[in-house]
C-alpha cells in the first residue's frame, strides 16, 4: 500500500513552525461563558472503565479496511514569513473550502470516533465512503472557517483540543468549544501543552492527560474517550497509560500502526496547504 509519509523529524519540525504562526483574527477569545462553566460543573462526565469493554483481537482490527482520516491545523492564508515546511500545516481558506467541496462532491460521508471504534472493534457498518475530518490544537479558524464550511455540506468534525491554549488570542474559548460539541462535533483530547508523549514520566500523565480530560468533560458535559498524540509521536508505554485513563482509541499520523494495539495507533494524514482537491483525492486513495 502506497503511503504519503512525513518523517517523524520533519513532522515535528513542520508542526513547530505551524504552531508559531497563528491566525491574527481579532475575537473575544478570553470572554468565556460563565453559564457554560456553571452547567458543566453541575453535570461532569464520568470516566468509563475501558477494561470492561470487550476488544477485538488485533488481527481482526488490522484486517478491516482503513477509513481515510484527514488532519488539519491552521486554516488561514499564507503570510510572507511562513516557511515552506509550515505551509504543509497551514491551509489557505479557499484551498480548504475547495478540499471540503471535493469531498462532498465525491460522495464522502463524515464519521466520528465512536463510529470508527465500533467499526474497527465490532465490524459495525459505516456510511458509504466514510471519512473523518480532524482538527488539532484549538486554533480559532477551526471555529470561524472550518465549522461553517463543514456545515454547508452536512459534515461533522473532530476537534482535538490542547487545553493550555483555551481562551488565548487566536484560539477557541470555552463557549466556542461547547458550541461545537452541542452542534454534534466531537471534542477530544490533545494534551495540555502539546508535550511529546514519548517523554512523559511521573506527574506528566496527570498534567498532560488527566487534568485536560477533566477540563474538556466539564466544558462539554460529555465523556472524552479518544486522543491524538502530539506530533503523531507515540510509544508502547503510553498505550496502557491511556487505557487506564478511560481512552478507547488514539490517533497517530501516517506512520505504521502497532501490530498489538491498532486501536491506539489509528492513522491520519496531514491535509497539506499545497494540495489541490485532485491531489487530496489521490492522496486519500493512495494512503488508505
Amino acid at each position: 500500500m502506497k503511503n504519503h509519509l512525513l518523517t517523524l523529524t520533519a513532522a515535528a519540525m513542520i508542526f513547530s513552525a505551524g504552531c508559531q504562526s497563528k491566525s491574527q483574527t481579532s475575537t473575544n477569545d478570553n470572554q468565556d461563558s460563565t453559564a457554560v462553566e456553571a452547567i458543566a460543573e453541575e453535570s461532569p462526565a464520568k470516566a468509563v472503565d475501558v477494561a470492561k469493554i470487550k476488544v477485538a483481537d488485533a488481527k481482526t482490527i488490522l484486517a478491516r479496511k482503513q477509513v481515510p482520516i484527514l488532519c488539519y491545523h491552521q486554516i488561514r492564508d499564507w503570510r510572507p514569513k511562513d516557511s515552506k515546511g509550515a505551509k504543509d500545516y497551514i491551509v489557505p481558506v479557499e484551498v480548504f473550502k475547495a478540499q471540503i467541496k471535493m469531498l462532498a462532491d465525491s460522495g464522502y460521508h463524515t464519521i466520528l470516533p465512536d463510529q470508527l471504534y465500533d467499526y474497527l472493534n465490532n465490524g459495525t457498518e459505516l456510511p458509504s465512503k466514510p471519512i473523518m475530518l480532524t482538527y488539532d490544537d484549538t486554533d480559532l479558524d477551526q471555529y470561524t472557517v472550518a465549522e461553517p464550511t463543514m456545515k454547508k455540506y452536512g459534515f461533522k468534525g473532530v476537534f482535538f483540543v490542547m487545553t493550555v491554549s483555551i481562551g488565548r488570542p487566536n484560539y477557541m474559548n470555552k463557549a466556542q468549544i461547547k458550541e461545537l460539541s452541542d452542534k454534534g462535533h466531537d471534542i477530544e483530547s490533545h494534551t495540555w501543552d502539546h508535550h511529546n508523549v514519548k517523554k512523559y514520566q511521573g506527574k506528566d500523565w496527570e498534567t498532560q492527560i488527566e487534568k485536560p480530560t477533566k477540563t474538556l468533560q466539564e466544558i462539554t458535559g460529555k465523556n472524552i474517550h479518544h486522543f491524538a498524540y502530539p506530533f503523531g509521536l507515540w510509544n508502547p508505554e503510553a498505550i496502557p497509560e491511556l487505557k487506564k485513563r478511560g481512552f478507547k482509541s488514539a490517533f497517530i499520523l501516517s506512520t505504521k500502526r502497532d501490530e498489538n494495539d491498532p486501536l491506539f495507533t489509528i492513522r491520519r494524514i496531514i491535509a497539506s496547504g499545497y494540495w489541490t482537491p485532485k491531489t487530496l483525492s489521490n492522496s486519500i486513495k493512495n494512503s488508505f
